[in-house]
């Protein structure tokens, strides 16, 4: 018995030396864990030597990665910094967490104070704000910087992340005052090459209607010359109308446009350029609505419309107009039998002097412009353009314009 009792003591004193020794070792790793530094990680006995070798190789990889990481963070606000555009990190509450030199520049931020604060704080335009609030920003906001009313800068938020957002600021002063240069100089020279097609026009037209000024054999070389003169006076006048719409001086006049007047205008129009060689008539028409707007631009928008359709349109084929409402908007539409569009041509119908066809674009007496100057006017009216079309089936036009421009005339007036 006595023998038992001396091994039992002794396997007591060696488990509680084992729970010491492993006590000891925990309480080195919770002091490490408190103040977790890589070379301070303690050195134990037995199985704690593995795990402190183990712990020591896992963070010894983790500073690793850590260095590898803020060093790349490091060359990307470098790379940031040195664009020449503005960028800033808006928090998912609009707020600054982090700006390039640029945008400090530019906006007149600051890393230093501005951190944290709101955007909308910082920069006041009521452009901006609604452009913030609208959450749509897939084109681009111009405005005048508020620091320096000369500059002109171009905004846009971009989406990232969690409800993230970069906004890109870039100065586009340069750009303007060479799109200004562009503008005046297209409507200097057309309006200095209006008189002399006027004058050249009048002298044939003269001569054709003075008996034997013009030999029977040179009619025909005459008759080529007016069309051409007609052609560039046609062009000319396109050419100031596009600057006219492009001049920021010249602001939208409204009054109450009686579109149901208008349209039977424009489809009198049509008929006689088409010269009864196709069928134009109204199919729709709602006579209480009205628009808010300037007339003649609204009469050159849809003109040119039903004069595309007729100019597209083989003999023999109609051209139906229609104004209705399409749930609280209003809408013009021209629907022809024409000869259609593909599709890929679609989207760059509307770019000045873009042709599907050139030559029967030559043919038709078309300048190029029609749609530019359709798609600046219905801008200007807070309108937009819709474009159906199937090759050879032929195409539909509309002008779709807002609630705010509409007018509903009561039956009674």
């Amino acid at each position: 018995m006595a023998g038992g009792g001396t091994a039992l003591f002794t396997f007591c004193l060696c488990v509680a030396a084992l729970l010491a020794l492993h006590l000891y070792n925990f309480r080195k790793l919770v002091a490490w864990l408190k103040k977790p530094e890589l070379p301070l990680v303690p050195e134990g006995n037995g199985l704690w030597d593995d795990v402190f070798a183990t712990l020591y190789q896992v963070l010894r990889q983790h500073s690793r990665s850590e260095t590898r990481l803020i060093s790349a963070l490091e060359r990307l606000q470098l790379a940031a910094g040195a664009l020449p555009d503005g960028v800033v990190v808006l928090n998912e509450t609009d707020q600054i967490e982090w700006c390039n030199p640029s945008a400090s520049k530019q906006l007149g931020l600051s890393m230093e104070h501005d951190a944290g604060q709101p955007i909308s704080y910082l920069v006041r335009q009521t452009e901006f704000i609604a452009y913030l609030n609208e959450r749509n920003y897939s084109e681009p906001l111009h405005l005048k910087s508020s620091r320096n009313s000369d500059i002109s800068l171009e905004l846009q938020l971009v989406p990232f992340g969690e409800n993230q957002k970069l906004l890109i600021c870039r100065d586009i002063t340069h750009l303007e005052k060479i799109e200004t240069m562009r503008r005046d100089f297209i409507a200097n020279v057309s309006h200095e090459l209006r008189t002399p097609l006027t004058v050249v026009g009048g002298f044939l037209e003269t001569l054709k209607d003075i008996e034997g000024a013009v030999p029977e054999n040179l009619r025909h070389y005459f008759d080529l010359m007016e069309d051409q003169t007609g052609r560039m006076r046609n062009l000319v006048e396109d050419l100031l109308m596009l600057s006219q719409l492009e001049s920021s001086q010249n602001l939208l006049q409204e009054t109450e446009v009686d579109v149901p007047g208008l349209i039977a205008t424009v489809q009198n129009e049509g008929q006689n350029l088409s010269g009864n060689r196709h069928k134009v008539y109204i199919e729709s028409m709602d006579e209480t609505l009205h628009l808010r707007g300037n007339r003649d631009e609204l009469h050159s928008a849809f003109g040119n419309l039903v004069n595309n359709a007729i100019r597209y349109t083989p003999e023999g084929g109609e051209i139906r107009i229609r104004w209705q409402l399409r749930g609280k908007e209003a809408v013009f539409s021209v629907q022809d039998t024409g000869i259609g569009i593909e599709q890929h041509h679609i989207p760059r119908l509307t770019e000045r002097f873009y042709r599907v066809d050139r030559s029967r674009s030559r043919e038709t007496g078309g300048t190029g412009l029609g749609l530019s100057i359709v798609k600046h006017i219905l801008t200007r009216h807070d309108a937009r353009l819709e474009i159906q079309s199937e090759l050879g089936k032929g195409s539909t036009f509309s002008a779709v314009f807002a609630p705010n421009f509409v007018v509903i005339q009561s039956k009674a007036e």
